[in-house]
């Protein structure tokens, strides 16, 4: 009996061992990743902030790799802003520079690639979720609040083109998140579901997509390798959409180019982004309590995501013109903010939807976004 007893005994100790082991190893299953060092920018680095390499951690153990601007001389903690987006995109190009732009107003900033993409982790590459993608901004949160330089109750979030939608989702999901900007957005989940313009808004049209998903599922794992997708479109087709050809004149041309963008080379997988056809991203935008700024261009195709954005968390919608979502023109309306509450639209004149990707149209209201986040991150 004793012997049985001592038996038992180690047996539990083994046991506990493993489990500890186990539990060790799942605390930090991080992986060590390759950054690049070198300025690869695709803007001038500025003279007015410092730059440094960063990483953090999602929920998921994904490490994320991220670009950090702090303003030149600064002593006192400081309030922090984290950006991602575009969609496809990465932090050497649009992200990048709004973070900078937000450092020589006086923030500190991290621009990151979310997981799957970039220089971030993530297996396989060039997957997307909305919950991982959204977890990537709640972790870029966890990072900024346990910095000595940051103070943690003044933490803003800015998400562009794809990753608004992201954006607004975090901020619906965490109160410390105290201030969002949304630019240019896309709701991914929406055109996912529906189609540009609600061309393929129906059940119909939803299953068809999700055969022929399910057939590239089948056929990747046949082959052991995901399909891509493509990026943008090239050479480009004359007849091409004028928002096409913005796209073109910015991820294809040296103007946006990088290597390491999906827009840039040969896209998503082609299965990367099934699950946004059952999740929607704004389900619960109505109940977030903190200030929001969502700013479009006026002629940008993609402009009716951010008014279905408003009118979701406001209850309120924009009033414009019939169809301007659908035009190929400039359409000018008097339309050029509207506030309800701490949610608030701004329509930039004239712009389109890539004009807010970089400082070569000169419309990116990047004083206005400073404004916002000093008022709301006090």
């Amino acid at each position: 009996m004793k012997k049985a007893l001592t038996i038992i005994a180690v047996a539990l100790m083994l046991t506990a061992c493993t489990q500890k082991e186990s539990i060790n190893q799942n605390e930090n299953p991080m992986t060590t990743l390759k950054l690049t060092q070198e300025w690869d920018k695709k803007f001038p680095k500025s003279d007015k902030v410092e730059h440094q390499k960063v990483t953090f951690h999602n929920r998921y153990g994904i490490e994320l790799a991220a670009d950090m601007y702090t303003p030149k001389g600064a002593t006192d903690k400081l309030p922090a802003i984290a950006v991602s987006g575009p969609f496809g995109a990465v932090k050497e190009q649009s992200s990048g520079l709004y973070a900078q732009h937000m450092a020589e107003h006086g923030f500190l900033v991290i621009a990151f690639d979310p997981s799957f993409t970039g220089e971030s982790g993530g297996e396989p590459r060039r997957m997307a979720s909305p919950d991982i993608n959204t977890e990537d901004f709640l972790a870029a949160v966890d990072f900024l609040s346990n910095l000595d330089k940051v103070d943690p109750e003044r933490i803003g979030i800015i998400g562009i083109c794809g990753f608004g939608g992201m954006a607004v989702n975090a901020a619906a999901i965490d109160p410390r998140i105290k201030a969002t900007v949304a630019a240019t957005m896309y709701d991914m989940s929406k055109i996912a579901a529906e189609g540009y313009f609600g061309s393929a808004n129906s059940p119909e049209a939803r299953m068809e997509q999700r055969k022929a998903i399910a057939a590239q599922r089948t056929e990747d794992y046949k082959n052991g390798t995901y399909k891509r997708a493509g990026g943008v479109v090239d050479p480009l087709p004359e007849d091409a959409p004028w928002f096409v050809k913005d796209y073109h004149a910015y991820y294809k041309c040296p103007r946006g180019y990088h290597e390491r963008s999906g827009n840039s080379t040969d896209g998503w997988n082609v299965i990367g982004t099934q699950s946004f056809l059952n999740q929607p991203l704004l389900c619960w935008a109505h109940e977030i309590e903190n200030p929001v700024l969502l700013i479009h261009g006026e002629k940008a195709h993609s402009r009716y995501f951010s008014e279905y954005a408003f009118e979701k968390m406001t209850g309120v919608k924009p009033q414009i013109p019939e169809n301007i979502e659908k035009s190929d023109k400039p359409v000018e309306t008097p339309l050029k903010s509207i506030v309800v509450g701490n949610k608030e639209l701004m329509i930039i004149p004239g712009a389109s939807h890539v004009d807010l990707y970089d400082d070569e149209a000169g419309v990116v209201p990047y004083d206005k976004m400073a404004a916002f986040f000093n008022e709301n991150l006090k």
